[in-house]
């Protein structure tokens, strides 16, 4: 008989849930420090999607990429955040949604939308 599953274990299915959501939400608009329902920005998107699913993220990408699981991109599973880097913070993050593309809410201008990662230079983080 398995014993109870760590937070590891656990947050796959939160994950699974949040990547639901965020999907629900393609085409919103983007607007800077707005966390939904009808408007996000990229954290303001983690933040909101991982709430409807029952998990709490901090408000900025940098405050979420510290209260993460760290985790090697072989690892990666869907519903996990991935973090693009600018300088020493982390500069924008969505959510893994599997076969190298993220939802998230890219720039002012744009809509929340499903893109493969542009970027060899990410880190992944899973909500605990």
């Amino acid at each position: 008989m398995a014993g109870p599953a760590s937070p590891a274990d656990a947050a796959p299915s939160y994950g699974a849930r949040a990547v639901v959501v965020a999907a629900s939400k393609e085409g919103a608009p983007y607007a800077h420090g707005a966390t939904g329902p009808a408007r996000f920005d990229c954290s303001g998107l983690t933040l909101y999607s991982f709430r409807q699913a029952g998990r709490a993220l901090p408000r900025t990408a940098e405050q979420q990429y510290e209260h993460t699981h760290h985790i090697p991109r072989d690892q990666r599973v869907p519903g996990d955040l991935v973090f693009f880097p600018d300088g020493s913070t982390m500069g924008h993050v969505g959510i893994y949604a599997g076969d190298d593309k993220i939802w998230h809410a890219p720039r002012p201008g744009t809509r929340v939308r499903l893109e493969r990662i542009w970027s060899g230079n990410v880190r992944y983080g899973r909500a605990s």
